[in-house]
C-alpha cells in the first residue's frame, strides 16, 4: 500500500476547515502525508520547492485539495498559474469549497480539475467525503 500513499496538499485559509480535514483523516485512518498551504501563493511555493519556511512536497503522487476563496492569491488564481507551468500542470487537482456559483465551477473545470466538491456542512458529511476520496485516490493510477 506504501506505493498508493498520495502526497495531499490543502490549500486552505480557514483553520477550522484544516482542522476538519486533519480530524476526517483521523477518524477514517488516513495515513496520507498532508501538507497545508494557506493561499495559492504559499502553495506554489511548496510544490516548485521554493518555500524554505514549509516542508516541500515529494516530486511524485501529489493532489491538491483546493479553497477558491482565499487571500493574497485564490484558488482559480492558483490554477491558473498551476495549468501554467509545464513542471505542474499535470498535478490533479480537487476543488473542495463552499462556493456553490456556476460561475466558479465552469472556471474550474476549464482549468482541467478532477472534480468540484461543496464542503458539507456537518462533520460526520465531511469525515465521509474524505474517507470517500481516499478511496477514489486510493483506486486511481497517477504516474510514480
Amino acid at each position: 500500500m506504501e506505493d498508493k500513499m498520495m502526497n495531499i496538499l490543502l490549500v486552505e485559509d480557514d483553520e477550522v476547515d484544516v482542522m476538519n480535514v486533519q480530524r476526517a483523516f483521523k477518524r477514517n485512518n488516513i495515513t496520507n502525508p498532508l501538507y497545508i498551504a494557506s493561499n495559492g501563493l504559499e502553495a506554489l511555493a511548496m510544490l516548485r520547492g521554493e518555500n524554505q519556511t514549509h516542508p516541500v512536497l515529494p516530486l511524485v503522487r501529489r493532489l491538491v485539495l483546493l479553497d477558491l476563496n482565499m487571500p493574497r492569491m485564490g484558488g482559480l488564481e492558483f490554477l491558473q498559474e498551476l495549468r501554467a507551468d509545464d513542471q505542474l500542470r499535470s498535478t490533479p487537482v480537487v476543488v473542495l469549497t463552499t462556493s456553490n456559483q456556476d460561475l466558479d465551477r465552469i472556471d474550474a473545470y476549464n482549468l482541467n480539475v478532477a472534480g468540484y466538491i461543496l464542503k458539507p456542512v456537518t462533520f460526520a458529511n465531511f469525515a465521509e467525503l474524505m474517507a470517500t476520496l481516499n478511496k477514489y485516490w486510493a483506486l486511481c493510477e497517477l504516474p510514480n
